[in-house]
């Protein structure tokens, strides 16, 4: 979805999807209610040093004010959180590339996530413990708010509940929330970083399905889509992590494979016939002996039967492939292949271009590696 810049700290932006956008007013709406108001004023009146009179909460505009306040200052203690994780992060050289505010929450955009069980922990505790801290300070709010200003005392009392209640949900092991990557950095110490990878991820999708459970039988739609984004993020970075551990040490270099070539100014026709004979689906077009660009079976369907003939590869080639050296990172490089899912690449080494890797090489080599037994342990 779209996402809009609204500010910066410490140099990394600040990001509102616009998911956010749209469900901040119905927050507004629903924290404002008068059941949402009187389930939390008893709580509220509970821990303050002064009662408020719950009676004004509801009248005239108030309800509408408690709606606005509470829900922007949930986002800000989210925004908080998520700043607690960049500085723990900054700590051990971790880049935070953006944080961004969305209907669930918030997402630190980490440069990388470190695999010494020590940092992971670090990182992933600074998010709790900064909205606890944050719980804490609104909490010695209530004593600075006098009981005349019962508004102002219950939202500071809301979000001092509701910052706590924050660090404790994230604290979860439902991986890849905050608790789940402290399981893996816990787990991590005595096994290998893949396994503690699956075992968490293994506990989050355990805890996706319980999230939609509930979901189903109380009817909450909020429910159903944290259980798909817990279920598509645990899975997710167990195969990014699985992925990593099967190409670490390998260049983009060792991956490209002699991808078969055709000439820009065969016949379209041509190419058809080289398919049928060799079984391959993709070809490298070179002019010259220089590659520019990547034909593959799609292509044909630009074409009409009837008119191959008339048509050049050249016409139905894709020259606008990213570029990756040769010596890259082969996961990086994967990476690259992925955005936008353009799934090639031509391949460049000392400023020429060398050939072209294409998904079809990872899987081959990943095929390869598994079958040798060049993997993670089980």
């Amino acid at each position: 979805m779209r996402k809009f810049t609204v500010g910066r700290v410490w140099d990394i932006p600040i990001r509102i999807d616009l998911s956010l956008v749209v469900f901040l007013p119905i927050l507004a709406w629903l924290l404002g209610s008068e059941a949402q108001i009187d389930a939390y004023a008893g709580i509220v009146n509970a821990v303050a040093p002064t009662a408020f009179a719950v009676e004004v909460l509801h009248a005239g505009s108030n309800p509408w004010l408690i709606g606005v306040f509470a829900a922007v200052g949930l986002f800000v203690g989210v925004a908080l959180h998520e700043l607690g994780h960049a500085y723990a992060g900054a700590r051990y050289g971790v880049q935070t590339e953006s944080i961004t505010l969305w209907l669930l929450g918030g997402l630190a955009s980490l440069s990388n996530i470190p695999r010494e069980p020590e940092k992971e922990f670090t990182i992933a505790l600074a998010g709790p413990v900064t909205s606890l801290l944050v719980a804490a300070v609104c909490y010695l709010g209530l004593y600075a708010v006098p009981a005349s200003l019962p508004v102002v005392g219950f939202i500071v009392g809301w979000l001092a509940i509701s910052n706590a209640l924050l660090a404790g949900f994230n604290l979860l092991p439902a991986f890849p929330m905050d608790g789940g990557r402290v399981l893996r950095a816990y787990l991590a110490r005595s096994r290998p970083y893949a396994v503690a990878t699956r075992t968490a991820a293994r506990v989050g999708v355990a805890f996706a399905v319980a999230f939609a459970v509930f979901g189903v039988l109380y009817f909450s739609p909020l429910f159903l889509l944290l259980a798909w984004f817990v279920y598509s993020a645990a899975t997710g970075e167990s195969r990014t992590v699985l992925l990593d551990d099967l190409l670490e040490g390998l260049t983009v270099g060792d991956v490209v494979a002699d991808t078969p070539t055709i000439d820009a100014e065969a016949s379209v026709q041509s190419f058809a016939d080289r398919m049928l004979a060799d079984r391959r689906t993709e070809y490298a077009v070179t002019r010259d002996g220089a590659v520019v660009g990547l034909v593959a079976m799609a292509a044909l369907k630009q074409v009409r039967d009837v008119e191959r003939d008339a048509y050049h590869v050249e016409e139905v080639m894709r020259s606008d492939l990213p570029t990756v050296e040769r010596d890259a990172d082969a996961f990086e490089a994967l990476a690259v292949l992925n955005e936008g899912n353009v799934g090639a690449a031509f391949v460049k080494h000392d400023g020429e271009r060398v050939g072209i890797v294409t998904r079809s090489d990872y899987v081959s080599l990943l095929q390869a590696r598994q079958a040798f037994g060049v993997t993670v342990p089980a």
